[in-house]
């Protein structure tokens, strides 16, 4: 059987999304050993904050938007997409990459920056080919977003792996992530509504480009003077707080698929007030409250049901959510409170709640991973070929 005919390879979110599962079940659980002292990284080239952030975003974040990208590109300006052998390169370059990170400290610097930049450059390069070659026949006139953030992501993770820039790197990817969810989110939640309720939410061309070009700037919040950051901050979280009561919330929240999207969107404005806070002085939480309410908020409470109904509606299934894919969600909501709110109310046991998150992702994605697997490697059962 040729490669490109086997289903694992047909297209891009197959392979990419089982690979997000594995990272997402085993990165935060091998953090939190790192963070309480039980393990130690065998030779990593960074330190350890600056590994758990960068696999975090660019392991299993990256997993997840590439297989997301080079799935929905193709359908968005209707060419047939990568497949086959550009994408067992990638996966292999993603894989080298993770190789590289864990004991890339003591290899030649050619070899670690080529692990490193392998498969970031390469596919956002693919990305780029894909929107810029088709883009008369694109379907959506934004997609000019992504052609912007998709070359920015690579400063981001240089910036990530600098000792001197890491906090700037980390704010760069927040932001970034921050801008292709907005993106996602505008998009597929008027979908979900309309199909699930047959009902429309507001959908204003200025309202919604306010929002994604405050957020845009956003990306470049540590350059920024502190009152045109703090400015911008507040303006993208109202925005978004404003539309989100034209979205009907009450209706959404009837439907626990559609209800963690809407938390997941207030999350993302929840997130920047948090930030405004901090950018004013407010230091009084335990842990990293800002960071970790947009990679538990946003990225663990959408990502999850994101994968459900992409995996089951691009391999013909119908998009419904059985019970096993409403206790991920759960898992994931309990995740959120155990890392971001419990630290608040009992910071004494720091660590425990620590372990205990990083036991809800490990649950949730070995779940979701083991779920999808006889799918992701099957042919489509409605005859299509992808």
């Amino acid at each position: 059987m040729k490669l490109a005919t086997q289903p694992l390879w047909l297209v891009g979110f197959r392979p990419f999304f089982l690979l997000a599962c594995l990272a997402g079940l085993a990165l935060p659980v091998l953090w939190a050993l790192v963070f309480t002292g039980h393990l130690a990284l065998p030779a990593a080239p960074v330190a350890a904050v600056q590994w758990h952030a960068h696999e975090m975003f660019f392991g299993f974040g990256w997993a997840v938007m590439g297989g997301f990208l080079l799935t929905a590109t193709k359908n968005w300006v209707q060419v047939r997409g990568y497949h086959g052998s550009p994408l067992v390169v990638l996966v292999a370059a993603w894989i080298f990459e993770r190789i590289g990170m864990a004991f890339g400290g003591g290899w030649p610097a050619w070899v670690f920056w080529l692990s490193n930049l392998a498969f970031l450059g390469t596919i956002v390069v693919m990305l780029l080919v894909t929107l810029l070659r088709h883009r008369q026949q694109d379907s959506f006139r934004d997609n000019y977003f992504f052609l912007l953030i998709l070359p920015t992501f690579l400063a981001a993770k240089l910036l990530v792996l600098s000792a001197d820039h890491f906090h700037t790197g980390a704010v760069m990817a927040v932001g970034l992530f921050r801008v292709a969810f907005l993106v996602m989110l505008e998009r597929t939640l008027t979908q979900f509504m309309k199909g699930v309720f047959q009902v429309e939410i507001l959908r204003n061309p200025r309202l919604d480009g306010a929002i994604k070009f405050s957020a845009l700037g956003l990306v470049f919040e540590p350059w920024l003077p502190i009152w045109l950051a703090g400015g911008l901050l507040l303006a993208c979280a109202m925005l978004l707080l404003a539309r989100f009561t034209r979205w009907r919330p009450g209706l959404a929240m009837t439907r626990i698929d559609l209800a963690v999207m809407y938390l997941g969107y207030l999350a993302i404005a929840l997130q920047l007030l948090v930030e405004l806070a901090g950018l004013l002085g407010a230091h009084g939480w335990t842990g990293s409250v800002s960071i970790h309410l947009f990679t538990f908020g946003v990225m663990g409470l959408i990502i999850p049901p994101m994968l459900v109904r992409i995996s089951k509606g691009h391999t013909g299934r119908k998009v419904v959510f059985d019970a096993g894919d409403k206790l991920l969600i759960w898992i994931m909501l309990t995740g959120l409170v155990v890392r971001v709110v419990l630290p608040q109310l009992a910071p004494g046991a720091y660590m425990a709640w620590v372990h205990l998150a990083a036991t809800c992702w490990f649950l949730c994605f070995a779940i979701l991973g083991g779920r999808m697997l006889p799918r992701l490697i099957s042919p489509r059962i409605d005859g299509k070929e992808h």
